[in-house]
């Protein structure tokens, strides 16, 4: 893994992590890897890692970290916009976890992440150990309400005009996304983590998400074969379900556990950091620890 400088408008204070990058299809991916112990990996594709940050301060003390910038966002390499596509996300995932050579594996994902993430990881199923599912889904988008939305954020126009004007990015910067705890330095390094080119990759991402049917294939055979019986965490915020992701959830794994951030919104390990990382390590003690064998659950050869 190399280790790229610091970027200047991301002070040490504001990120307090190291983060390295692996080449994924001839692009460098930042990768951040912190703590030790059994292995969260967070993924989250549109955004960057940021969003993640409180809550892997507070649970790095007790596990090993990961997470990383989806191709073309925050610190990863800046991609042409016809390369950037949710497979390219899913291989990245796969990358991360073959690189890292991470095993027993949580796997924990936001929005386009539970795509993307899963795909990726179902490449190498016998790694992962439980699902979390962060106001996530992973199926083909269905109905008028969902496909509709995606289909005007893909859009070349309001691309465009979100590049132009950037709104998208600071209404994600309040509290109504990302913004609920975060001090003015905070707020800057997420906004220039996002920037230009960063808002026109979020937007190809949502674009694609409406028409990758190969990829929520893949997803399907591994939440209905190797996933199937992993357990399951459900953290959504009180204020943004409003395309019923849980109940869909709730039917692919009826034993999951459910749990519902007060007056949260889409981000709620933002607005809630500490409340989350304490569900995170609670479940993960009393659902996934016991169910951990000593020994690896499966170990790929090694190239």
């Amino acid at each position: 893994m190399a280790t790229p400088a610091r970027p200047a408008w991301l002070p040490e204070n504001v990120w307090p992590f190291q983060t390295r990058s692996i080449e994924v299809d001839g692009s460098r991916v930042a990768v951040t890897d912190v703590g030790q112990g059994p292995v969260l990996l967070f993924v989250h594709t549109g955004m960057w890692s940021f969003i993640w940050r409180d809550v892997m301060r507070r649970l790095s003390e007790d596990f090993r970290c990961v997470c990383f910038d989806a191709p073309g966002t925050g610190q990863s390499e800046r991609l042409a916009r016809a390369e950037i596509n949710l497979q390219r996300a899913s291989r990245a995932a796969a990358e991360v976890i073959k690189q890292l050579d991470l095993e027993n594996i949580t796997l924990v994902v936001h929005d386009l992440g539970g795509t993307s993430g899963i795909a990726g990881a179902a490449r190498l199923p016998g790694r992962v150990s439980a699902l979390c599912a962060v106001n996530a889904f992973a199926w083909r988008p269905s109905g008028a309400v969902f496909r509709g939305m995606l289909a005007l954020m893909g859009s070349g126009v309001m691309r465009e005009f979100d590049a132009l004007s950037g709104i998208l990015a600071r209404i994600t910067a309040t509290s109504f996304g990302v913004g609920r705890h975060l001090d003015a330095a905070s707020r800057r390094a997420f906004l220039a983590g996002v920037g230009t080119d960063g808002l026109r990759a979020f937007h190809s991402y949502m674009g694609d998400a409406r028409k990758c049917d190969d990829l929520y294939e893949q997803v399907d055979r591994a939440l209905t074969g190797a996933f199937r019986d992993l357990p399951l965490l459900m953290i959504f915020g009180q204020r943004n379900d409003p395309l019923g992701f849980q109940p869909q959830w709730k039917q692919r794994f009826p034993d999951a556990r459910q749990v519902v951030v007060a007056k949260g919104n889409h981000f709620p390990m933002c607005d809630a950091p500490d409340f989350v990382a304490y569900t995170i390590r609670s479940w993960h003690r009393e659902r996934v620890a016991s169910l951990r064998s000593d020994e690896p659950r499966h170990k790929e050869q090694k190239n």
